[in-house]
């Protein structure tokens, strides 16, 4: 069984964490966000996964190192296919058809690269069997659906009748969860060209009564935006807590869910909580520190992003989303409320509200 995963974005809601790496190798949860999906389909017996990559030679070069240490890591077959132009959500599955049809007529996964779940694939995979249809879709449930496309479908059988965009009125509050089950023959629909899955391609298989959609167990969150992947990381450690607490660090310094890599060093009268590598006396909380950054003692982060080799000065204090790239120096006592600030930045004076160094 093969799966396309599409990685072609550029990745700037994530910005300036994506300007060191491409958005799928950033970290979440001590991993590159990719690395979730390719071990979930590895999993469940799929033994070859197509990474769809923008047409930036950069890209091409890093994704294939990747690549080849995940083949040799998991046993999987991992293929690059570049595009030369912007392709959209559907043009990359027309590129990629010689490496999708195999003349077996097994299904293939589609999945957006941003998007973290329990992947409950099997499942799904049973879902996709059992309706008849063409294509399968994942959706899930939002508190807000007229900020989504909906997804109009029958609750008994699954299968989609429309889908309405930022409705006004409520017609639905389930949305397309980025997780896809497609027939061979979906890709004699899609041509050579910039084009969306998502509004051409879908509703032309829904107008013809073969798209039908399963309801996510589980959480769900597209973490392509900084807010968004610290709540996705909130849900993704809560799931831990639930399904293999064991992985979760312990101890008296420990509050709530924390994952802690194997390499960090965690000093004397910490308080964590999630996800740090800390001095003693620090408070760390709903924030992600990467590899390599080192927080000093008596400082505060919380609900923010600590980029690789960053300092968080003594008794600082960073919050309210703040970001700081790749090697990024807070000095001493300074507060951080919402700065997003790019690489190699000395920070000496307070950023008192929300705003953009450069």
């Amino acid at each position: 069984m093969k799966a396309l995963i599409l990685v072609g974005g550029f990745g700037t809601r994530l910005r300036p964490l994506t300007l060191s790496f491409p958005k799928p190798l950033v970290d979440f949860a001590n991993k590159p966000m990719i690395l979730h999906q390719i071990e979930a389909l590895k999993a469940i017996g799929v033994d070859e996964v197509i990474l769809t990559i923008n047409y930036e030679p950069e890209q091409l070069l890093v994704m294939s190192n990747f690549s080849r240490e995940v083949e040799t890591n998991l046993g999987i077959k991992i293929t690059c296919s570049q595009e030369t132009e912007p392709l959209g959500t559907a043009g990359p599955l027309a590129l990629a058809r010689e490496k999708l049809v195999d003349g077996s007529d097994q299904p293939f996964f589609v999945l957006n690269s941003d998007v973290i779940s329990e992947y409950p694939l099997e499942e799904f995979i049973a879902f996709h069997n059992a309706h008849g249809g063409e294509a399968s879709i994942m959706v899930t449930k939002v508190d807000e659906p007229s900020k989504y496309g909906v997804v109009v479908m029958e609750e008994a059988t699954g299968k989609v009748e429309r889908f309405v965009e930022k409705p006004k009125l409520y017609v639905g509050n389930k949305i397309n969860a980025g997780i896809y089950l497609l027939n061979p023959s979906v890709l004699d629909q899609i041509e050579l060209r910039p084009t969306s899955i998502e509004k051409e391609i879908f509703p032309q298989i829904a107008e013809a009564e073969k798209l039908y959609a399963m309801v996510l167990p589980g959480f769900w969150m597209d973490i392509g935006q900084p807010r968004d992947y610290i709540i996705g990381l909130r849900l993704y450690l809560d799931s831990l807590r639930k399904k293999s607490p064991s992985k979760l660090a312990n101890g008296p310094h420990i509050v709530g869910n924390v994952l802690v890599d194997e390499t960090a060093e965690i000093g004397e009268g910490c308080l964590i909580g999630p996800d740090c590598v800390i001095e003693s006396g620090v408070r760390l909380s709903r924030c992600t520190v990467m590899r390599g950054a080192h927080v000093k003692r008596y400082s505060c982060v919380s609900s923010s992003i600590i980029g690789w080799h960053s300092t968080v000065g003594q008794w600082a204090r960073v919050e309210n989303m703040s970001i700081l790239g790749k090697n990024v120096h807070l000095y001493d006592e300074i507060y951080c409320n919402g700065g997003v600030v790019l690489h190699n930045k000395e920070i000496k004076s307070d950023i008192m509200k929300p705003d953009i160094v450069m």
